[in-house]
C-alpha cells in the first residue's frame, strides 16, 4: 500500500466520522422531541459504516488509480432509523399526551449517545493523526531525495 492510497483511505473514514458525529449529535439534540414532521416522536437514527472493497486491479482497470494503491475506502452506506418503541411518560397535560395521558419521548439515552460521540470524535482523531504521519513520511522522503 502505498502513502498516498493510506491517506485516501484515512480521508474517507474521516468524512464517515464527521457524519457519525452529526448525526448523533442530532440524536443528542432531538432527546426531548415529542412532536416531529412525522407526527410522533423524534427516531433515533444509526449509522451503518461499510468498506469499498475494489481491487486494484479493477483501479487500475477503470484508470482510477496507480496498482500499488488500495481501492478501498470507508463509506456509510446508510443512516437508518432505531426501531426501539418510544419511551411512554404520563404527562395529562402535555399537548402531545394521548386519550390516556400519555407522552411518547425518543428512546434515547443521553449517557450512551455521548459514548458514541466521544466514539466517534476518537476515530477522527486517529485518522486525523494517520494522515499527518503518512504526510511526514512523504515530505522526509523528498527531503532524502534532495539530499541525493
Amino acid at each position: 500500500m502505498g502513502l498516498f492510497g493510506m491517506m485516501a483511505i484515512s480521508a474517507s473514514a474521516l468524512s464517515a466520522e464527521r457524519e457519525r458525529a452529526e448525526v448523533t449529535s442530532a440524536n443528542l439534540a432531538n432527546a426531548q422531541t415529542t412532536h416531529s414532521e412525522d407526527g410522533g416522536p423524534y427516531v433515533r437514527k444509526e449509522v451503518v459504516f461499510s468498506a469499498s472493497n475494489a481491487s486494484p486491479f479493477q483501479s487500475v482497470v477503470n484508470g482510477l488509480g496507480a496498482a500499488d494503491e488500495p481501492g478501498g475506502a470507508v463509506e456509510i452506506s446508510q443512516v437508518v432509523n432505531d426501531t426501539t418503541p418510544p419511551v411512554m411518560r404520563y404527562e395529562p397535560g402535555n399537548p402531545d399526551a394521548d386519550a390516556k395521558g400519555y407522552v411518547a419521548y425518543p428512546a434515547i439515552n443521553p449517557v450512551s449517545e455521548m459514548v458514541d460521540l466521544m466514539d466517534a470524535t476518537r476515530a477522527y482523531q486517529l485518522n486525523a493523526s494517520a494522515i499527518g504521519a503518512a504526510k511526514q513520511m512523504i515530505q522526509e522522503s523528498l527531503s532524502i531525495l534532495k539530499t541525493t
